[in-house]
């Protein structure tokens, strides 16, 4: 069951990422008024709500889980963010990136055993 908390943590992370990268298109210089626009973005705004979320998840998962074995399995965001980032924001993935998620996976797993 805390396992599945961890999940939620993950998820309100990768999802508070993916809002401040959408908050970040169109910037192409950065001055006052960019940041301003950035920091009063929906998106921007949004992210710092889930990311205050996945900190009071955060807090709980600690007083559950052992943090030798919570910390490590936060790692599940890379592998979410790098799928956001292939479907969502069109980026090429190398090879040696797949490779090293299937690596990530592996290690969650021997830790969460």
């Amino acid at each position: 069951m805390y396992y599945l908390v961890l999940l939620l943590n993950v998820c309100l992370l990768i999802s508070g990422q993916i809002l401040w990268k959408f908050s970040l298109r169109g910037v192409t210089t950065w001055n006052l008024n960019a940041v301003l626009k950035v920091v009063f973005s929906p998106y921007f705004i949004g992210g710092g709500i889930l990311y205050v979320l996945a900190t009071a998840v955060w807090i709980f998962i600690l007083s559950k889980i052992p943090f030798s074995v919570a910390y490590p399995l936060q790692s599940m965001s890379y592998i979410v963010g790098m799928l956001a980032a292939y479907f969502l924001f069109k980026e090429q993935i190398e090879i040696s990136q797949w490779f090293g998620v299937g690596l990530i996976i592996l290690g969650a797993y021997f830790i969460a055993k």
